[in-house]
């Protein structure tokens, strides 16, 4: 990095910190003022909050590299968003406004009792505190590796960082801050991809960089076949994304807490609909962004593992001539498939129908060969170092952006991963924070104690949550890909949370102590049929959901229990 890219970068994460904290430090210092921002933020607030939760350093990481190998089909995992939204702002959102809570988990014990409520709770702490570490982790990971900084300091001080001005100012700090967060982000990404096709060949522009991706598998947009073991189709997504949607929106603190410091009702539901209007298209654009860097790497070098790390173990003397080999192979293809690449658009502007099919059959041998050699390097990575990850996607974006963009640029775009890891970060430590306070100590505390008490205790409880997932993240690993990793983590606890709420509202004879064991029972199979791998983790959702419901129902039956539903 050059010196303009470290001065862009830390006045721009300077800038947007100081900014919420300013804002913050505006707030009433109250527990309501410090938890729900005094509920007077407007419905777009609303909207960039929720955005800015959700859309993590990973979401920017991981989707690029996720489309570059896989093309378009993952933003199927979205379909049941805006289905998830209507449903939420009709139903979860107005009981929550008309009990005052400050988490969802209150109302659990107003319906059921309080064990049903602490047990929600900790299964709300339990994912949320790991994949906290992983949000952290996730760039630091990256960004020590490509830029040798040191792993356990890159993550102390992002960490540090958003505990403090967390602490300092609260929900309206971290919702300021949100918002500048995801402006600078989007005016990022965007600037990114439109200097993609920039540097592309003179040849080349955004419709025949479509068609080459569309040639070359990346434009699987739907896939209709049902199957419970594939991951990303329209069923898992529309089914089981609505599911993990509705779970995540409607009962995970860290975006609860962000449309209950909405002035009104009518504002946070407002935000939530413009949340699933809006957040399609803008994953939509995140995976193309990763679609043209696959288009930009058919004209240009690139690494045949995109992590440093990886590189530098295939390097060691007894691999290194297997490793020059791979790489001298890939580098003919590389430099073969740019020529053939021009021939086959310039054929197809000729009409000739019969060249331009002659050059994509050789396009797509030179694909096939490509992935035979990145198959045969990650073989040879598991020989040279086990310990390091084959797979490199989350590599992908990072590297185009810290060997191919222009200076000054390289620092907005760090800003933008960063950026994005600390607003998903804050939004996670305020609600680790808050439902450990309310939920747990508050519950079990002297009834002697006041409003302020409470408010220094969840300040504690945030600093705490900070130290944790500090630890978490500097022993967090690559797995598979970022991105998936978290929302696995969500899959296996998500449905069983669902599934008490949906109780809750919809089935009111149902009593406590029936919720109670039927949840236990509901996480100990969902975990087991992840271990057994049954089906793909996106179905979780619907099994816990599904099986608490159940478990419940048959449980009520030996079960007597004399219980008012509010």
């Amino acid at each position: 990095m050059e010196y303009l890219d470290w001065i862009v970068l830390t006045l721009t994460i300077g800038g947007i910190v100081a900014y919420g904290s300013w804002q913050g430090k505006q707030a009433k210092q109250s527990l309501k003022g410090f938890l729900l921002a005094d509920r007077e933020l407007p419905w777009y607030h609303i909207l960039l909050s929720v955005m800015a939760t959700q859309a993590s350093a990973i979401t920017f990481l991981s989707a690029p590299g996720q489309a570059y190998t896989d093309g378009m089909r993952f933003v199927q995992f979205y379909l049941g968003l805006p289905i998830a939204m209507i449903v939420l702002s009709v139903t979860f959102i107005p009981h929550y406004y008309q009990l005052k809570v400050y988490t969802a988990y209150q109302f659990l014990e107003k319906r059921f009792d309080s064990k049903t409520r602490i047990l929600t709770s900790l299964l709300f702490l339990i994912p949320r505190a790991l994949s906290t570490g992983v949000t952290i982790a996730a760039p630091s990971i990256i960004l020590s590796t490509l830029l040798g900084w040191d792993l356990t300091w890159t993550n102390a001080i992002t960490a540090a960082i958003v505990t403090t001005y967390c602490i300092l100012g609260g929900s309206k700090a971290i919702s300021y801050t949100q918002m500048l967060q995801m402006s600078v982000v989007l005016a990022g990404m965007v600037m990114a991809g439109v200097l993609i096709i920039y540097k592309l060949p003179e040849e080349v522009g955004l419709k025949e960089s479509l068609h080459i991706a569309g040639k070359m598998g990346k434009i699987n947009l739907i896939d209709w076949k049902f199957d419970l073991n594939n991951r990303y189709n329209i069923w898992s997504g529309i089914i089981g994304g609505f599911f993990l949607q509705l779970s995540y929106f409607g009962t995970d603190q860290s975006q609860v807490q962000r449309y209950l410091s909405g002035k009104s009702l009518k504002e946070s539901q407002m935000g939530l609909i413009m949340n699933g209007i809006l957040k399609i298209p803008m994953q939509f654009f995140i995976l193309g962004v990763g679609v043209m860097v696959f288009v930009f790497f058919q004209f240009n070098a690139n690494p045949i593992h995109f992590n440093p790390a990886a590189q530098k173990a295939m390097e060691a003397p007894e691999y290194i001539a297997q490793y020059e080999s791979l790489k001298t192979s890939l580098s003919k293809i590389q430099t073969d498939r740019a020529t053939w690449q021009i021939n086959y658009l310039n054929a197809l502007e000729d009409h000739k129908t019969e060249a331009a099919n002659k050059a994509n059959l050789i396009l797509k041998d030179f694909q096939k060969q490509e992935k035979d050699l990145r198959s045969q390097t990650k073989t040879l990575l598991k020989k040279a170092d086990p310990t390091i990850a084959e797979n490199d996607k989350d590599y992908v974006f990072i590297y185009y952006i810290l060997h191919y963009l222009p200076k000054g640029l390289i620092g907005l775009l760090l800003a933008v991963i960063l950026s994005a890891a600390m607003s998903s970060t804050a939004s996670e430590l305020n609600a680790l924070g808050t439902i450990t306070s309310i939920d747990l100590y508050r519950r079990f505390a002297p009834a002697s104690k006041d409003q302020g008490h409470y408010l220094k205790m969840t300040k504690w409880f945030t600093f705490g949550w900070g130290v944790i997932a500090i630890c978490i993240a500097s022993i967090a690993n690559l797995f598979e890909n970022l991105i998936q990793l978290v929302n696995i983590i969500g899959s296996i606890f998500y449905g069983n949370v669902l599934g008490i709420f949906l109780l809750a509202f919809f089935f009111k004879y149902i009593k406590g102590k029936a919720v109670f064991y039927g949840a236990i029972i509901t996480q100990i199979l969902v975990i087991l049929s992840f271990y057994l791998d049954l089906m793909s983790y996106l179905w979780l959702n619907v099994l816990g959901c599904v099986l608490v419901v159940v478990c419940a129902h048959v449980l009520s039956v030996f079960l007597k229990e004399k219980q008012t539903a509010p």
